[in-house]
C-alpha cells in the first residue's frame, strides 16, 4: 500500500512539474512578446522626438492606450473594478510612472537606444535598495553585492570625470530610480486591485499631467535651448501629420498589448523563471538602434551593460534561493 501511494505521489509530482514547465514556457513567450512590443513603442517615440513635444506624444499615446485598457477592464470583470479605496495613491503611483517615462524618453532622444535601455536596467537594483527603508524587507549580502556590481556597470557606461561624460546619461538612471519607487507602491496596491485597475489609473495620470503640461508650456515660449532633450520637452505643440498620427495610434496600441502580455507572463509562470528573460529587451534595442539609426555601443558601454545585467541576475538568484529556503521550512513545519 505504501509503495502504491509512493508511486502515485511521485506521479503527481511529475504531472505538476510538467504543467509548471508548460506554463513557464507560455509565460516566457508572453514576456518576449511584451518586450518586443514595448521596445518597438520606445523606438516609435524616438522617431517622433525631433518633430513633437514629449508630453504631446505621451498624451496621444495614453489616449489611444486608454481605449484598449477599458476593453481589458471590461473583459476582466467590468467597470466596477475601477472603484478603489485609494484613488489618491493610485494617481501618485501613476505620476511616478509618468515621471519615469519622461526621464527615460528625454534621455532616449539624445542617447543611443541600447545605452538608454541598459542604464534603465538598473531599476531592479534600485528596487532592491529601496525595499529595506520603504517595505522593511531585509537586504542580504548577496543583494548588496548585486547593487555594487550594477553601480560599477552604470559608472562604466556614463563615465563620470572623463571627457565623454554627458549629464544626459543620468536621465535613464533617474528613470530607473523613479520606476523603482513606483514599484514599491505597486506591491501594496496589487494586493487588492486587479492589473486592469492599476493600468487604468496610470493612463489617467498620463492624460491629466500631459494635458496640463500642454496648457502651461505647450506654446513653445520656453523652448530656447540648444539641448536636444530640453527642446524635446519644451517644444510647441503642433497637430500631427496623418502618418505620424497613425504611428501614435500604433504606439498606444502596442503599449497596451505589451502591458497585457507582461501581466500574463507573471500571471502564468513563476516569477523566478520569467524574470531573467527581462534582459531580452537588450538585443531588441540593439537591433532597432542599429537598423533605424546605425547605432552600436562601444566596448565600454557593452561591458557596463553586462555588469548591470549580472547585478540583476544576482538579485534574481538571491530571491529564488530565499524563496526555496522559505518553502523548505514550511514543508518541514507541516511534516513535524
Amino acid at each position: 500500500m505504501t509503495d502504491c501511494f509512493g508511486s502515485w505521489f511521485r506521479g503527481q509530482l511529475a504531472v505538476n512539474h510538467f504543467r509548471q514547465v508548460s506554463t513557464n514556457t507560455q509565460g516566457i513567450l508572453c514576456l518576449l512578446a511584451a518586450l518586443a512590443a514595448l521596445t518597438t513603442s520606445d523606438a516609435i517615440i524616438k522617431l517622433l522626438s525631433p518633430r513633437y513635444a514629449l508630453h504631446e506624444i505621451m498624451l496621444f499615446r495614453a489616449s489611444f492606450a486608454m481605449v484598449v485598457v477599458l476593453v481589458i477592464v471590461r473583459l476582466e470583470g467590468g467597470f466596477h473594478l475601477l472603484k478603489t479605496r485609494r484613488p489618491v495613491l493610485h494617481l501618485f503611483r501613476g505620476s511616478l510612472f509618468v515621471l519615469a517615462n519622461m526621464f527615460f524618453f528625454l534621455g532616449l532622444a539624445q542617447l543611443p537606444m541600447a545605452e538608454t535601455v541598459a542604464l534603465f536596467f538598473s531599476a531592479p537594483l534600485f528596487i532592491c535598495l529601496l525595499a529595506q527603508p520603504l517595505l522593511g524587507e531585509r537586504v542580504s549580502a548577496e543583494r548588496w553585492m548585486a547593487i555594487l556590481i550594477g553601480l560599477a556597470g552604470i559608472l562604466m557606461i556614463i563615465r563620470p570625470g572623463m571627457g565623454v561624460f554627458s549629464p544626459v546619461s543620468l536621465l535613464p538612471v533617474l528613470a530607473a530610480l523613479t520606476y523603482a519607487g513606483m514599484q514599491m507602491i505597486t506591491r501594496k496596491l496589487g494586493l487588492q486591485d486587479k492589473a486592469g485597475t492599476l493600468t487604468f489609473y496610470v493612463q489617467v495620470a498620463f492624460i491629466l499631467i500631459c494635458a496640463v503640461s500642454g496648457l502651461l508650456i505647450g506654446d513653445g515660449r520656453l523652448s530656447r535651448s540648444d539641448n536636444i532633450s530640453l527642446v524635446f520637452l519644451l517644444r510647441a505643440w503642433v497637430w500631427p501629420a496623418p502618418q505620424d498620427l497613425l504611428l501614435l495610434a500604433l504606439c498606444g496600441g502596442i503599449v497596451s498589448i505589451g502591458a497585457y502580455f507582461l501581466s500574463q507572463a507573471y500571471r502564468l509562470a513563476q516569477a523566478s523563471a520569467v524574470a531573467p528573460f527581462e534582459y531580452a529587451s537588450m538585443p531588441f534595442a540593439l537591433l532597432l538602434g542599429y537598423f533605424l539609426w546605425n547605432e552600436w555601443p562601444d566596448w565600454q558601454s557593452m561591458g557596463g551593460t553586462l555588469l548591470i545585467i549580472l547585478g540583476g541576475l544576482v538579485v534574481l538568484y538571491s530571491e529564488r534561493r530565499s524563496r526555496s529556503r522559505a518553502l523548505q521550512l514550511r514543508i518541514r513545519g507541516r511534516c513535524s
